[in-house]
């Protein structure tokens, strides 16, 4: 059993379950210079331990509990001493991949009676990087240097399926983990101020995401074709079927004067002729990896005779991006036949 550390005269009256947890800036630079620490972003989802003397209660980012989905996690929680809450990231590794799958995780949220039955198939870790309460004391307004070190020793003889998460004050380190782990899965760096203390539900930290440039063909919009909100792009398989794999950012307004003369609905449904687009309509919402609370969505489908260049990150799940592309400009130089083939390296 682990010795808690504590501090009398820091009351734990800002700890109430369920907690905000504190965010992260993005940024496209990392920042430089004295007192910052870096730790590696997960492509997971984010979550809070709250270690009671009979249970332990996980609660998502938006404050829902899921501790029903992970039955592993919690038992492996359980030897913690009660009354120490914890900040850190779920995640699943597919063995097949060699890297984290949040279709993986997705699928053990959605487990049901069969949580038990999915814990034992795709084993979830939880990857631990912040300490917000010992037994009886609240840590928030402590450095995050000094619960840093609490964490460290808590964490010491834990089972495998709880991890300390990498942190380092390093930058070469950070850049290192940029270069060679997003093959594993992690989606970019956080960077954090080694004197800020934990500040609930607001923003202190900068992430960066790890983003690259590339081609895909626009089948849809939101909002009209000739006032395009966002674009809907796809690229073509080995079979020639063109496959949905993400949705953009709101355009800008000089993007949407761009694009609406470049885009127009499929010849046969300008003569009022049924036409079979290659995606349904709406878009399912499974579609768009979201767990909590999807809907389909409604948009207008166009010619895919458009190329754009878009702006992508690594959370690429099953051939579609999960989080929202951002569109750069339309490529009139290149064919939609030179766009990459999904599935087959670039």
């Amino acid at each position: 059993m682990h010795e808690a550390v504590t501090r009398p005269g820091r009351d734990r009256a800002s700890l109430r379950y369920p907690l905000a947890p504190m965010l992260a800036t993005p940024v496209r630079e990392l920042p430089v210079g004295p007192g910052w620490a870096w730790e590696p972003k997960w492509d997971g989802w984010r979550q809070l331990a709250w270690i009671r003397e009979n249970r332990v209660q996980l609660q998502t980012r938006n404050g829902h509990p899921i501790s029903l989905q992970f039955p592993d996690i919690t038992r492996a929680l359980r030897p913690l001493p009660a009354g120490t809450v914890l900040d850190g990231e779920l995640i699943v590794w597919d063995e097949e991949r060699e890297r984290s799958s949040f279709s993986l995780l997705q699928r053990r949220a959605a487990a049901g009676r069969r949580a038990l039955q999915m814990a034992r198939q795709f084993p979830a870790h939880y990857v631990v990087f912040d300490l917000l309460a010992t037994r009886d004391e609240s840590l928030l307004p402590a450095p995050l240097a000094e619960r840093r070190q609490l964490l460290e020793h808590l964490l010491t003889d834990v089972p495998n399926q709880i991890v300390l998460c990498p942190h380092s004050t390093s930058l070469a380190v950070a850049r290192e983990w940029i270069d060679t782990w997003v093959a594993t899965g992690i989606e970019g760096v956080v960077a954090k101020r080694q004197d800020q203390r934990y500040r609930v539900g607001r923003a202190g930290w900068r992430k960066l995401r790890v983003r690259t440039t590339t081609e895909a063909i626009i089948g849809g919009v939101t909002g009209w074709v000739s006032a395009p909100q966002t674009v809907l792009v796809g690229r073509f398989d080995t079979r020639g079927q063109l496959r949905y794999v993400g949705r953009s950012t709101p355009l800008t307004d000089e993007q949407r004067a761009e694009l609406a003369p470049l885009l127009s609905r499929p010849v046969a449904q300008r003569r009022g002729v049924a036409v079979k687009h290659p995606w349904p309509q709406p878009l399912p919402a499974s579609w768009s990896h979201s767990w909590q609370r999807p809907e389909p969505l409604r948009y207008a489908q166009v010619e895919p005779a458009v190329v754009a260049e878009v702006l992508v990150d690594t959370a690429l799940e099953h051939g579609r991006y999960r989080h929202p592309v951002h569109h750069v400009r339309a490529r009139r130089d290149v064919s939609i036949y030179d766009v990459p083939i999904l599935g087959v390296d670039e």
